[in-house]
């Protein structure tokens, strides 16, 4: 009896059932798997879903502050980056995405996120400049803080903050019903570049903002802030009479 031409048939038998088995028509490749939500790390997808439709594509900006700006990421470390992504910020546009905060986005998926932000920062760009600090722990004057704004901001924003040539309203309740103290500080520091809007050290050649006229200006845009917001328009007396004949 010949054995050899028994075991090579029997070899090959092993072979073709294990390659055929991997190659079977309706199974899927490896590289073809489908991961969960939750296990979804790559930066750019993460960005794009959850990001770039108040930032902008890239973090340039859009209906929020750009993220890629390098004097916010030179002022905002990853503490802060992660807070704000994680949490949100009560009362603004800004929603938290953590699942630990009502969100969709794990932990590590947050990690990402700042990673990915942080990737964008371009220290070269701030050489020999210290930017003021991107919190203040002394609270700013509103009275001192209008002078500021004569000083720094009305060559755009016009007189009263309503609006000039240059820039729109900052004053308007609408706005400011949206954002909050931190947020205003961090505009005023950083800037936006992508509106046209300069950083700290662009307002005035020659004379950038100090910290503490940053603080009061941001107090004097907050005194703005309605208290009721969605009501922008007063009660006229003879609406008022209407109502009481209702």
């Amino acid at each position: 009896m010949k054995l050899q031409p028994i075991l090579v048939g029997a070899v090959m038998v092993v072979f073709l059932a294990s390659t055929g088995c991997g190659s079977s028509p309706g199974r899927p490749s490896k590289d073809s798997e489908v991961l969960p939500p939750n296990r979804v790390m790559d930066f750019k997808f993460l960005y794009s879903q959850n990001c770039a439709g108040c930032h902008g594509v890239s973090g340039k900006g859009g209906a929020a502050i750009a993220l890629a700006n390098p004097v916010f990421l030179a002022i905002a470390d990853d503490a802060v980056i992660r807070r704000v992504a994680a949490n949100g910020v009560p009362g603004t546009s800004m929603p938290a995405f953590a699942q630990s905060a009502g969100g969709m986005l794990t932990d590590k998926q947050i990690d990402a996120l700042v990673s990915g932000i942080r990737s964008w920062a371009s220290p070269e760009a701030l050489i020999k400049v210290t930017p003021p600090p991107y919190s203040s722990q002394i609270p700013g004057d509103p009275q001192r803080g209008a002078n500021a704004y004569r000083t720094y901001c009305s060559s755009c924003h016009g007189a009263d903050g309503r609006g000039g040539t240059k820039a729109s309203s900052i004053v308007d309740g609408s706005y400011l019903a949206l954002v909050s103290d931190q947020e205003l500080r961090t505009i005023v520091i950083a800037g936006r570049a992508e509106l046209g809007a300069p950083d700290w050290r662009g307002d005035v050649a020659g004379r950038p903002m100090s910290p503490q006229e940053i603080s009061d200006v941001v107090a004097w845009l907050s005194a703005h802030r309605p208290q009721f917001p969605g009501q922008p328009y007063p009660i006229s007396s003879v609406d008022r009479d209407k109502g009481r004949l209702r």
